[in-house]
């Protein structure tokens, strides 16, 4: 009899075609936002998850789930998910690295550009009617030719930002745990410095770096107040690594130029007073949207899946302990 598993979320017909080979599957093709009580209720009979960052997978979605073995999400990230709670019940969690680089890092420089030339507030002023002839005072911008790019979190995502800079000769420095080999640093000709370093000189700063308990509000009032009032803050990392609440304060105060914004706290729900500025430009978590990247995305998730359920190690498997 194939296992039984469960995709959490509505993905693409031929990921269902691509697993149903392998195993019996119970599809969410109606994409209701299943949530804790759901998920508990799906999984009791599960082998098997493939799961979004909308779904919880919890201790206590975990302990409602007696025959799960392995929890695939198609993201990077992977803060949905009780990585201990899965360690602690042999259960696998595994997700989607490489696959989304390049598209996510397109969208940081669309945000980039967008917030430099106020794209999205001058377009919604053209629509209303607004413009009637040039004027030489009207949406003064940054140039981003020649200017700073920092970079927090220089992983995969990072560096792809950092060589798109190239074609602007603009001048990269970055701050990440660990500096970078010296070949990869002089392949995105980016520069390591300290992190206050990187706030007062950034003028866009980009954050890429992945959610946890050490990463929450590393972008906070503090760090807001280091960087330059003609700085652009850009976020296409996760919700959380910047304080919502301090970067709206200091939007609505003019002592940053502007932001953009791909993710935020508690998102869907974002703080309304976004959306009563108009230096921010928004959008709603898509990094990885791209028809191309999603299905590659669902299609590693599901290999991933694939092989945890027949007895190989996942390409992507996270909690490594517990293959040991």
């Amino acid at each position: 009899m194939k296992p039984r598993i469960l995709v959490a979320r509505e993905v693409f017909p031929e990921v269902l075609e691509h697993l149903r080979p392998h195993f019996e599957v119970d599809d969410n093709q109606a994409d209701v936002i299943l949530g804790v009580d759901g998920l508990k209720r799906r999984l009791a009979d599960k082998a098997g998850v493939m799961t979004a960052v909308s779904d919880p997978v919890n201790a206590e979605v975990i302990a409602a789930a007696p025959h799960l073995k392995a929890v695939c999400n198609f993201a990077v990230g992977y803060n949905n998910i009780d990585l201990a709670a899965c360690t602690r019940a042999g259960i696998m969690a595994t997700n989607t690295p490489g696959v989304l680089d390049d598209t996510t890092a397109d969208l940081a420089w669309a945000l980039l550009m967008a917030t430099a030339r106020h794209i999205q507030t001058s377009e919604h002023w053209l629509r209303a009617g607004h413009w009637k002839g040039f004027r030489m005072m009207d949406w003064l911008g940054t140039d981003v030719h020649h200017a700073t790019l920092g970079i927090l979190g220089m992983g995969r995502i990072g560096q792809a930002v950092a060589r798109r800079a190239l074609g602007f000769d603009m001048r990269v420095i970055y701050h990440n745990r660990s500096r970078l080999p010296a070949e990869k640093e002089a392949a995105c000709r980016a520069t390591w410095v300290d992190k206050e370093t990187l706030l007062r000189e950034a003028d866009f700063l980009v954050l890429l770096l992945p959610y946890s308990p050490a990463s929450h509000h590393i972008i906070g009032a503090a760090e807001l107040a280091l960087m330059k009032p003609t700085a652009h803050l850009i976020n296409v990392a996760r919700g959380g690594i910047v304080d919502d609440a301090a970067l709206i304060s200091a939007l609505r105060q003019r002592r940053l130029s502007g932001a953009a914004l791909d993710v935020f706290e508690g998102e869907p729900a974002l703080n309304p007073g976004f959306l009563e500025l108009d230096n921010v430009t928004l959008t709603p978590h898509i990094g990885s949207s791209s028809r191309a990247t999603r299905l590659a995305m669902a299609m590693t998730a599901a290999n991933n899946l694939i092989a945890a359920l027949s007895g190989q190690r996942p390409p992507n498997l996270v909690n490594t302990e517990v293959w040991k």
